[in-house]
């Protein structure tokens, strides 16, 4: 995911309050912010291509590259790879910084992602 498809899909930061989220999508997401080089990040590169197979229709699950996308990555405050943001459709997004399980990150899809359906 690059910077205008962010904008597109998840939030326009440039054009909105920042104290204000507004989530665009038409289905809850999480956001895989990574680095190439960075080993926990691909630790959990598996697991979550796994979880976005078995959640395909009622999530959606991106990637951004930090050393791509360091204009967005800092809009969104990362400072730490990996940085999974979980966006529900309506309210605030929840993190979680540094490698997990799969079962963790099951859990928030169920409790932050799906929750509300």
């Amino acid at each position: 995911m690059d910077e205008l498809m962010f904008r597109t899909r998840v939030f326009d930061y440039k054009n909105n309050d920042a104290q204000e989220w507004k989530y665009k999508g038409d289905k809850p997401c999480i956001i895989d912010f990574y680095a190439t080089w960075c080993a926990p990040c691909r630790m959990i590169a598996p697991s979550l291509k796994e979880l976005a197979k078995e959640y395909k229709d009622s999530i959606y699950v991106y990637k951004v590259d930090v050393d791509k996308e360091k204009e967005l990555a800092a809009a969104m405050g990362i400072q730490s790879m990996p940085t999974i943001v979980f966006i529900p459709q309506k309210g605030q997004p929840q993190v979680i910084i540094g490698a997990a399980d799969k079962n963790t990150f099951r859990r928030a899809i169920k409790e932050v992602l799906l929750s509300n359906e």
